[in-house]
């Protein structure tokens, strides 16, 4: 094993000055973005931002499973029709594995690398209606399935790092570094761009309303939030959101229209 990672590590020296490296070709609208990290580092990220999640209740207050199996069931439904489009590219690699954080005040849904899930109950409340939060799950989910978060750090840690981490050299703690830096890492508007499309790819083959995480921007821009989050104030103006999503839906021809308001709400007053 140790060999094979040493040949991988040879490979991406000899490699990067004449490819680049990995290429994404066909993501989004801006394809030919590097990821030196293999996609088994994606899972292996992930467990370990997931471990440090579990172990900080004060920061992330999970929603236990027991007493709320019916508002968990509901959600990992949103989650399997859309990892079932036939558009998630790592359906079958990563875990895809939900968890509900209890925290009314806060307007937010992320996924790790390796595809760990967590959407906030101030999010699922804000919210009006199913497609709504399947466009934000959509979105959320393509961070992970488009690897936007080794993408980052292949730009912010390079090469060297990487070494250390295939050849299992790495300093002590390095890891567990990095994946604490996961949890609070700030995606780039090229990537937030990315996803917003993938949302509205991967719902275009459900019977949602594909366009359905522009209901979040929307409600933004109406001033329906005292707190927005604060990735608004960093990344793409909503308002360009709205109307890039609704462009991609009608580019796509996605017909579906399912928006599902009532069955949504009955969710919504079982939480806590």
């Amino acid at each position: 094993m140790m060999r094979k990672s040493i040949y991988i590590v040879l490979a991406i020296a000899i490699l990067l000055p004449l490819s680049g490296c990995e290429l994404l070709q066909g993501v989004g609208k801006s394809a030919g973005k590097i990821n030196l990290f293999p996609v088994e580092q994606d899972a292996q990220l992930g467990e370990q931002v997931s471990a440090e999640i579990n172990n900080n209740s004060a920061e992330f207050p999970l929603l236990a499973e027991q007493g709320n199996e019916e508002v968990y069931q509901y959600i990992r439904g949103i989650t399997n029709k859309i990892l079932n489009s036939g558009e998630v590219k790592y359906k079958d690699t990563f875990k895809w594995e939900v968890k509900i954080i209890n925290d009314p005040e806060t307007l937010n849904a992320f996924c790790t690398p390796g595809g760990y899930i967590y959407v906030y109950t101030g999010l699922i409340k804000y919210l009006d209606s199913e497609d709504q939060l399947a466009g934000v799950m959509g979105h959320e989910i393509a961070h992970a399935d488009l690897r936007h978060s080794t993408r980052q750090m292949t730009k912010i840690y390079g090469i060297s790092i990487l070494t250390q981490i295939v050849t299992g050299k790495a300093e002590p703690g390095l890891i567990e570094q990095i994946a604490l830096g996961l949890v609070n890492l700030k995606f780039s508007r090229g990537h937030e761009t990315e996803a917003d499309e993938a949302s509205v790819r991967y719902l275009c083959n459900t019977e949602y309303h594909a366009a359905g995480a522009a209901g979040f921007f929307e409600k933004i821009v109406e001033g329906g939030s005292a707190r927005p989050p604060e990735f608004i104030s960093t990344h793409p103006d909503p308002g360009n959101r709205v109307a890039n999503i609704h462009s991609e839906k009608v580019e796509r021809g996605c017909t579906a229209e399912g928006k599902f308001v009532e069955r949504y709400n009955r969710m919504k007053a079982l939480l806590p």
